[in-house]
């Protein structure tokens, strides 16, 4: 079983360009492009020298594509996803699409990422919203500390699936269930998880999900989703949209606008000027999608899951502690430590970034973050490097 394991692995660590100078483990900020997108940006960029051998259709190729990939892997429709920039799009896209009434509740996560506070702080002034921040009881926060906030106001419960600062996973479904059980709605950002782990979202009980595209996607910056339960896609108020979500956009020689109203799908959230195989970053995004459907998010969260143990029992105990839970079944596809205080985690993360061993340093942790091309011998060589 070990050598077969081993097979894999290596096979799998050929998707990408060996990174020569570093020991990358830093996948929750940045993913490294695999070879196949390099590929298809590169021949995206031959194709646009004569853009005459592409017909109409070509505008819609990539973003169908890319949409059937992305439904498959969160168990969704193709026609509940918008193609965006990012998972702050799609937070956007909800504040605006919703009735408001003054007094209703938006509840976060305190020290959440902070697109839930950029999106929902400057709706309290626009529509009298009140932004309710709730800290843990505990060391993580919990599904209990989420439902012992929410009143018979609370109209949203607006947090990550996995925390970007502790890896903590949350139990998405209770809340979900409380939510519903009172008329709220649940938006779930899965930047941090989607495509490290296996994920559906009726099992989820999310109304909304947000997600960036350049981490456990592998695509380029500048990517993401947004997904929408079918039924709300009726009750969303309008708002401008991009031309190309109106009915019958797709024959460019009978284009009417003269009452303009988005189909019944979620393409009136694209990021506009999404079409056409020569968007450079959604041509990548196509196939890095299509590459993690092939791998698997179990077979990169069962990996991921092994490495983060391995550095947790190797970290020097007298100087460093987990920062995330112990159990890789309570937190996502990667794992943080700190020192024994915030100065001395500030200087472990100076001392590995000067030796060429890239992490991140995240609200007083340092976030590991790896994925199949990283072995045990990479955490080897951060502990070297934590332990002079």
């Amino acid at each position: 079983m070990a050598t077969t394991t081993a097979s894999l692995q290596t096979d799998w660590r050929q998707e990408w360009f060996e990174i020569d100078d570093a020991t990358y483990l830093n996948l929750a900020s940045q993913s490294p492009m695999p070879k196949v997108s390099i590929r298809a940006v590169q021949a995206a960029l031959e194709a646009i020298k004569n853009p005459h051998h592409k017909d109409d259709s070509t505008f819609f190729e990539v973003p169908n594509r890319i949409r059937a990939s992305l439904a498959k892997l969160i168990g969704g429709k193709p026609e509940e996803i918008a193609l965006t920039s990012g998972a702050s799009a799609g937070a956007m896209a909800v504040a605006y699409a919703l009735a408001w009434k003054p007094g209703d509740e938006v509840i976060i996560a305190k020290g959440e990422f902070p697109l839930h506070y950029t999106a929902w702080k400057p709706m309290e002034e626009r529509e009298g919203l009140k932004l309710k921040i709730v800290a843990p009881r505990g060391r993580f926060m919990t599904v209990d500390d989420l439902i012992a906030a929410m009143t018979p106001k609370t109209r949203v419960v607006s947090v990550s699936l996995v925390r970007y600062d502790d890896g903590s996973l949350l139990d998405a479904p209770r809340v979900a269930a409380a939510c519903h059980s009172q008329g709220a709605l649940f938006l779930l950002d899965v930047s941090q998880c989607c495509g490290a782990m296996k994920m559906d979202v009726h099992q989820l009980g999310a109304d909304f999900l947000v997600c960036a595209g350049y981490k456990w996607l592998l695509g380029p910056f500048g990517t993401g989703f947004f997904w929408i339960r079918s039924e709300h896609l009726s009750t969303a108020r309008p708002a401008p949209f991009y031309w190309m979500a109106v009915a019958g956009s797709h024959n460019f020689s009978e284009l009417n606008f003269d009452d303009p109203r988005p189909g019944p799908n979620a393409r009136r959230w694209d990021a506009p000027e999404w079409a056409s195989y020569f968007n450079f970053n959604l041509v990548a995004m196509d196939t890095s999608v299509e590459l993690v459907s092939r791998i698997g998010p179990e077979r990169v969260a069962a990996h991921n899951g092994k490495l983060i143990d391995f550095l947790f029992e190797r970290l020097p105990k007298d100087r460093c502690v987990p920062a995330s839970p112990p159990d890789a079944a309570h937190r996502g596809p990667y794992g943080c430590f700190a020192a024994r205080s915030r100065e001395k985690t500030t200087e472990l993360y100076q001392r590995l970034r000067k030796e060429n061993v890239i992490v991140s340093l995240r609200e007083g942790n340092i976030r590991v973050s790896p994925h199949l091309y990283n072995t045990e011998r990479d955490i080897d060589r951060l502990i070297s490097v934590v332990t002079p």
